[in-house]
């Protein structure tokens, strides 16, 4: 019990990645009670505006589709350390203007846009950095690991954050909670500046004058890693749009308060971390069907929950859901990384950012006007039929890939 405990997470033995670790759980807490509460500001301030709640969404998630090739581009050539200490620096003052503008009395809905768009710039930058940085804190050997777990403290803070933050905001209102993500970023900047740099594990060279399209064509050169990244591109768009559809059900289909959407998220984030766990014992690339099962199985379970009679239904399918989503994210994820040159990981970390979240201004609108017309349900419905039926065609192009690449039967010759 003690190996197999100790093999879960043996890339916590690498004292960077502890550090590192333990500032992203107490900053991603923040985040994601700032999430709640940021979306929980938008449908007060509207009457519950399934629009605008979708507009917040896509200006936060806009520069991510506009930047984030640029954001991997700084991360192959510049120091992550320094790169991850001044974004966490800059999301700590945004979010705490934003906290200060509703302490004051004074928030209207375009301080919301405006600091979700500030944010969403933030965010091109550190994401494709983040997720590459965690390759020179702990090897190749180790990176499967690494980021599992890195997927598990993300899913810890989803499940604390809702819980914490629901009731916070029914006692104290939005502001403290915004106050309180501000402070939150404090831990990974103090964590980022108590490692030792000669203790990373970069490659041997670092590209001087890294390119943006150089990058573009090593990823069109790999036809394994444009099917996993078209695949996480569609799903993205119609599927991952959950930051909008949890509260659209918890207050238009469930007619219940932020304690209801607190379950909801929460449901779905202890799901996501059951996924993250299993995946901590991966050693090695996965094959290209784990990615496409996960992605049917998420398709499916996601149209299961959009026709959940109720919130407590909701929050077991919910629960699935997340299981299913989290580990088709982790298995693209590592697909992507451990295919990919170190030389081009940070620009192909954001090629995956690109496609993973800079789709999702316009799943968010598209979403955002599906859910004002039909309801909140047909959210989630067409998103698990769209996503099912691309894992379909998913499946078809990797057979004829397969049988491209499959080496021709040397024929026999028979003796008389």
């Amino acid at each position: 019990m003690d190996k197999k405990f100790n093999g879960m997470f043996r890339s916590l033995s690498v004292r960077n990645f502890r550090l590192f670790t333990a500032g992203q759980v107490l900053s991603a807490t923040g985040t994601w009670m700032m999430v709640m509460a940021q979306d929980w500001l938008v449908l007060s301030l509207t009457d519950d505006s399934a629009v605008a709640l979708g507009t917040v969404t896509a200006l936060q998630f806009a520069p991510i589709l506009l930047l984030t090739l640029y954001g991997g581009r700084l991360a192959d050539r510049y120091d992550k350390r320094r790169l991850l200490t001044w974004a966490n620096l800059a999301s700590a003052a945004l979010a705490g203007l934003l906290g200060l503008s509703q302490l004051s009395g004074a928030a209207q809905l375009w301080h919301v846009y405006l600091i979700a768009l500030a944010l969403g710039v933030v965010n091109a930058v550190e994401v494709p950095t983040r997720m590459s940085f965690v390759g020179e804190l702990v090897g190749p050997e180790l990176l499967p690991n690494a980021s599992a777990l890195s997927a598990a403290y993300f899913n810890v803070a989803r499940i604390a954050a809702p819980a914490v933050g629901g009731l916070l905001i029914a006692a104290a209102g939005v502001g403290p909670v915004m106050m309180l993500n501000a402070v939150s970023y404090l831990a990974t900047v103090i964590a980022l500046w108590r490692m030792r740099p000669s203790e990373y594990k970069r490659a041997a060279r670092r590209p001087e004058r890294p390119r943006v399209v150089d990058g573009l064509r090593y990823a069109r050169s790999n036809p394994d890693l444009l099917l996993v990244l078209a695949l996480v591109a569609v799903i993205s768009l119609f599927g991952l749009n959950f930051q909008l559809t949890l509260p659209l059900m918890a207050k238009t289909v469930f007619h219940t308060d932020a304690t209801t959407f607190g379950l909801l998220t929460t449901a779905f984030a202890a799901g996501s971390l059951l996924a993250a766990l299993a995946t901590t014992a991966r050693r090695g690339r996965p094959a290209a069907g784990t990615v496409i099962l996960a992605a049917a199985a998420f398709g499916l379970l996601t149209t299961a929950a959009g026709w959940a009679p109720g919130p407590l239904s909701a929050a077991l399918l919910l629960a699935l859901t997340g299981f299913s989503a989290s580990y088709f994210a982790q298995a693209a994820n590592h697909r992507v990384q451990l295919g990919s040159d170190p030389q081009y990981r940070g620009r192909i970390m954001a090629l995956y950012t690109l496609v993973l979240q800079g789709s999702t201004p316009f799943g968010a609108l598209l979403v955002g006007r599906l859910s004002e017309g039909f309801g909140a349900r047909s959210g989630l419905l067409v998103g698990g039929l769209v996503s099912l039926a691309a894992a379909v065609a998913a499946y078809a192009v990797q057979r004829a890939l397969d049988r491209r690449t499959r080496p021709e039967p040397v024929p026999t010759s028979s003796s008389s």
